[in-house]
C-alpha cells in the first residue's frame, strides 16, 4: 500500500475540506421528498467519483481480495449498468442492450482491466447513463408514477430509493477498495 501524500489541510484524513466538498450545496433550504431523493443520489454519485480520483488505470482495476472480481473500475462499470437498467429500461421503457454482456457472466466486473481505454469507456458510459437518468427524473416529477418491472409495478419513488441504497452500498465498497490501494479513508 502506498503512503498517503503529505497535506497541509486542516483535516488531512478527509478527501476534501468540509467547505470545499461538492456534495454539500451552499443552499441548505429544506427540500420536498423528491428533492431530497435527487440530492442524496447526486451526493452518492459524486462520492463514487471522488473515491476514484487520482488513481491510475491499474489502480482502478485493482481487485479487492480473491476470489472477488470487485474493483473501483468494476464499480463504475456496474453502476453504469444499474443506472441504464433502472432509468432507460425500466422507467423509460427503452430497449437498451446491456453495456457489457449478460449479468450471469459478470462482464461489468471481469472486463474492468487496467488500461486507459477501459477507464475512459467506463466513465463515458457511466456519465451518459447518469445524464439520462437526471434528465428523465427532471421531466417526470410524479414520484408515484408506476411502471412495469418484470411483471410487477414499481414507482419512481421506489427506483430512486433503490438507487440511493445501491450507491450507498457500493460507496462503502469503494471506501475499502481505495483504502487498500493507497490508504485513503473517510468522508
Amino acid at each position: 500500500m502506498a503512503a498517503m501524500p503529505e497535506t497541509t489541510r486542516k483535516h488531512p484524513d478527509m478527501w476534501v475540506e468540509l467547505e470545499d466538498d461538492p456534495r454539500h450545496p451552499d443552499d441548505n433550504t429544506p427540500k420536498d421528498e423528491r428533492g431530497t431523493y435527487v440530492d442524496y443520489l447526486r451526493q452518492y454519485r459524486l462520492t463514487l467519483e471522488m473515491k476514484c480520483e487520482g488513481l491510475s488505470p491499474e489502480q482502478l482495476a485493482t481487485r479487492s481480495v480473491p476470489p472477488s472480481t470487485m474493483s473501483l473500475l468494476g464499480l463504475v462499470r456496474h453502476m453504469a449498468e444499474v443506472e441504464r437498467g433502472w432509468f432507460r429500461r425500466t422507467l423509460a421503457g427503452q430497449e437498451a442492450p446491456r453495456l457489457w454482456g449478460p449479468p450471469q457472466q459478470d462482464a461489468d466486473w471481469l472486463g474492468a482491466v487496467g488500461d486507459q481505454a477501459s477507464v475512459e469507456e467506463a466513465w463515458a458510459a457511466w456519465r451518459e447513463e447518469v445524464a439520462f437518468a437526471e434528465q428523465w427524473v427532471r421531466e417526470n416529477p410524479d414520484m408515484g408514477q408506476l411502471v412495469d418491472h418484470h411483471g410487477s409495478p414499481v414507482s419512481v419513488r421506489d427506483v430512486l430509493v433503490h438507487m440511493i441504497e445501491e450507491y450507498a452500498r457500493h460507496c462503502g465498497h469503494a471506501d475499502l477498495l481505495r483504502e487498500r490501494i493507497d490508504g485513503r479513508t473517510g468522508q
